[in-house]
């Protein structure tokens, strides 16, 4: 992928290398989200460690749920600090220690160790989605307002590909152990071994190259940071008014989110459950998706800022329906094959597309704020999607096509939703509040 340093994409002295640097953390984190929450570890969960019981299903998606809702509850919080101190990427440092460390003791979660395995994958998420959100609060640093969508589609694209490449080097590494006669529960723990080691050296040229440009701010309880906080976060929940668009997209968001999220947390539950794929088969079929998840992303990115936000989110929401409509239908794996590259399709642009429109509409002193806001919707969309596939499979007996059909409405109301979101004003509204959330003069 050639990124071009062009005055048109990026914002002033920023180097080709430093953008590169930035999509690069994209490229690092993926991997843990494929192995650990869509591919191998969510399977080995809910077979394995919680012994395929009728309420698998469910216990996954709640310890996510449970993870997620930390993170709501923390993230306008340590988006506050990250602006007033000028901070993100420090924090963005902790987030990685973090995530890696904890994944690295899933390597000791065995049969039945169902305890141990919510435990550490609730901190292992928690510090990703932290993770997640200062990443994101850089882009509009980067690119400018009118590249927004093509740079928030390199990165993403370069996430799947990463994804892949942790993927992929888990799988050879369970072919060769399933050829030595090794079960599930001595070969899934290595490529948590293998994942968390690719996350952390991956994501080294960002810590090396990536500048932090924002400037520490001036606080109004001078000495007292836990009241700065507070203060400028019951400010922003009150203000979030003059934002009509932006706190309407975030509504959207929520919703359509929810979707997205419910088939990344079961896309390889739903596979092996309902239409018979083993252990190989559904990490190709991951395989197949990151790529055309990746080529989404890159496609997708491009036409963004030439099209317009709103026609572009709108276009992959209408590809999530028909790949809901598609799954739930399937009768054989051709049709299946067909949905799940749909989604691949539909996943890299949503992703990419909604992140740009954030950073759109965002005021430059609040980014961070922001963005914590973005990762507070999505993960509120983490916990609402899979709980309600959980539930519905739980209370149904298991009949994943019924949860899966519900649980693709959410597409439909967020495409509702979207269609009362006026970008230009919400623009307008960003560059004329551009302020700190606090409203007193130093």
């Amino acid at each position: 992928m050639s990124i071009e340093d062009k005055p048109t994409n990026l914002t002033k002295n920023i180097s080709r290398r430093e953008i590169w640097s930035w999509a690069m953390f994209d490229f690092a984190n993926s991997g843990y989200t494929t192995v650990v929450i869509t591919t191998i570890f969510n399977t080995y969960f809910v077979s394995i460690v919680a012994n395929n019981q009728d309420s698998s299903a469910f216990v996954w998606t709640a310890t996510l749920a449970v993870s997620y809702a930390i993170i709501i509850i923390t993230a306008p919080i340590i988006g506050i600090y990250a602006d007033i101190y000028a901070a993100k990427k420090r924090l963005l440092l902790l987030s990685v220690i973090g995530c890696t460390f904890f994944t690295l003791l899933l390597y000791f979660v065995g049969p039945g160790d169902l305890w141990l395995a919510i435990f550490l994958v609730i901190l292992a998420n928690f510090f990703f989605g932290t993770g997640e959100n200062l990443i994101a609060a850089f882009l509009p640093e980067i690119a400018k307002k009118d590249s927004l969508g093509k740079i928030s589609g390199w990165g993403w694209s370069l996430g799947y590909i990463g994804g892949l490449i942790s993927l992929g080097c888990s799988f050879i590494y369970i072919i060769w152990a399933k050829s030595q006669g090794h079960q599930s529960e001595q070969f899934v723990p290595i490529t948590l071994l293998i994942t968390a080691s690719l996350f952390a050296i991956s994501s080294l040229p960002t810590f090396l190259y990536l500048r932090e440009r924002a400037q520490p701010q001036k606080l109004l309880y001078r000495y007292n940071i836990i009241t700065e906080i507070f203060s400028r976060l019951i400010i922003t929940i009150k203000t979030l008014h003059n934002f009509h668009d932006l706190s309407r997209f975030l509504i959207c968001l929520i919703f359509y989110q929810a979707g997205i999220q419910t088939i990344v947390v079961i896309a390889a539950i739903y596979a092996q459950q309902v239409m018979g794929f083993d252990h190989n088969d559904t990490i190709l079929l991951v395989i197949l998706v990151n790529i055309t998840a990746a080529l989404g992303a890159f496609i997708f990115g491009n036409i963004q800022d030439k099209v317009g936000h709103i026609p572009t989110i709108t276009l992959t929401l209408i590809g999530w329906i028909i790949m809901v409509l598609l799954a739930w239908g399937a009768e054989d794996r051709t049709m299946f094959w067909i949905a799940a590259n749909i989604a691949g399709l539909c996943l890299g642009s949503s992703q990419s597309a909604g992140r740009a429109l954030i950073g759109y509409l965002s005021p430059v002193l609040r980014r961070a704020e922001i963005f914590g806001l973005w990762g507070l919707a999505v993960k509120l969309s983490s916990i609402i999607g899979p709980l309600t596939y959980g539930l519905i499979s739980w209370i149904s007996q298991g009949d994943h096509r019924l949860a899966i059909l519900i649980t693709g409405n959410y597409f439909i109301i967020g495409l509702f939703i979207l269609m009362s979101v006026n970008v230009q004003r919400g623009r307008q509204a960003a560059l004329s509040k551009n302020q700190p959330c606090n409203t007193v003069s130093h």
